[in-house]
Parts: C-alpha cells; sequence; structure tokens
C-alpha cells in the first residue's frame, strides 16, 4: 500500500494507523500547497480532488476521505479494537466520533486557517469550536477514549485534527481530560513514529 500524505495534515490519523497495525506500506509526499509530489507529478492526476490522505493499494485502486482509509487499514488487519465489527454498536459508535470529527471539528479548522476571512470570523468560529470541544472534553471525562474503552479509529483521526489548535491560536489547555488524552496519544509507538517521519513534535509544543 501506499499513502499519499502532508506532514501534520488530517493524513496523519491513517499515518499512525497504518503504524498501528503493523502495515507495510510506502509514503509519498505531497506539497498541498503546490498539489505536486516530490518527483513533480501533478497530484491531481492522483486525486482529482487534490487532497490528502489518498491510500492506494497493490492493485492500483485509490481509497480517499481519511475516515474511509480508516476504516479499510482496520478492517483489513481485523483490528477490531480500532475499529469494531462491522454491525455492532460499537462500530457505529466510533464512526459516529468519526464524523463529528471530520463535520465539526475538521471543516472548521479548515475556515481557521484560511488567509481571507475576517478577525471578527475567525473569533465567532473559534468560539464554536471551544463548544464542541467542551462536549469532547466531557466525553473523555467519562471515557479515556472516544467510543468506547479501547484506543480507535476515532482516537487518531481527534489526536491529528487537534494538533492544529496552535496553529489558529485556539487555547484548548483549560480542557483538563482533552489536555490529559493528547499527552497520551502522543506517547503510543505507532503515533510517535508516524511523528518522526513526518518532522513533527507534540500540538503543545508546536506552536
Amino acid at each position: 500500500m501506499k499513502l499519499y500524505y502532508a506532514p501534520g495534515a488530517c493524513s496523519l490519523a491513517p499515518h499512525i494507523l497504518l503504524r498501528e497495525t503493523g502495515s507495510a506500506f510506502e509514503l509519498a509526499h505531497v506539497d498541498t500547497a503546490r498539489h505536486v509530489l516530490d518527483d513533480g507529478t501533478d497530484f491531481h492526476t492522483i486525486n482529482r480532488k487534490g487532497l490528502v490522505p489518498v491510500l492506494e493499494l497493490a492493485d492500483g485502486t485509490r481509497l480517499t476521505e481519511g475516515p474511509v482509509i480508516a476504516q479499510y487499514i482496520a478492517d483489513r488487519s481485523g483490528r477490531t479494537d480500532l475499529m469494531p465489527e462491522a454491525g455492532t454498536l460499537a462500530r457505529y459508535r466510533v464512526m459516529e466520533w468519526q464524523n463529528f470529527i471530520t463535520s465539526d471539528l475538521h471543516k472548521t479548522y479548515s475556515v481557521l486557517f484560511s488567509p481571507v476571512l475576517s478577525g471578527q470570523a475567525k473569533a465567532a468560529f473559534a468560539e464554536a469550536l471551544q463548544k464542541k470541544y467542551a462536549l469532547i472534553d466531557a466525553e473523555l471525562a467519562r471515557s479515556f477514549y472516544l467510543g468506547g474503552p479501547d484506543f480507535s479509529a476515532a482516537d487518531a483521526y481527534l489526536f491529528a485534527v487537534t494538533r492544529w489548535a496552535p496553529f489558529v491560536d485556539l487555547d484548548l489547555s483549560r480542557l483538563a481530560n482533552l489536555t490529559a488524552f493528547m499527552d497520551t496519544i502522543a506517547t503510543r509507538a505507532s503515533v510517535r513514529e508516524a511523528m518522526k517521519v513526518e518532522g513533527l513534535t507534540h500540538a503543545r509544543q508546536a506552536a
């Protein structure tokens, strides 16, 4: 398999899962500002959406969209801790959190990174994001991981996007459960390996 990624982007989540599952894979670095690979290939020829991640399978088939790629990696490896069995409520809980992260967190961060948005508008989106994180913090008070007792695909995704907070001046330090989550997840071997390869540091050191 080949994962097309950009350092620190949402592709970090499937990168973590590939290492978590011990999958055989290679990485292809994408310059998302210019939409090119390191060899100059136009990334749009790989993914017409122009976005990472993309997972290329052995037969050349390509999957896009991080939450879907995460499900594929977990299912392929038989890791029902990362993505519970199909048809179980536990699976739907993990998918429920993945959907919340992609629609309510990820997309809001995308707006905050916009260079053309006014300061007033960014403040409104940041306030909305704080409220969403407060919900997550309350969930993490009940269970250290999202959606169940085990580290799952949803946790990898939450870690990847929450790392962006310092880059948009979003202060999440008052959320003790979220802070503990981020610190602990950063110590997992799969996370440390993925971050090292991507040249990253832990979220609260990144600013």
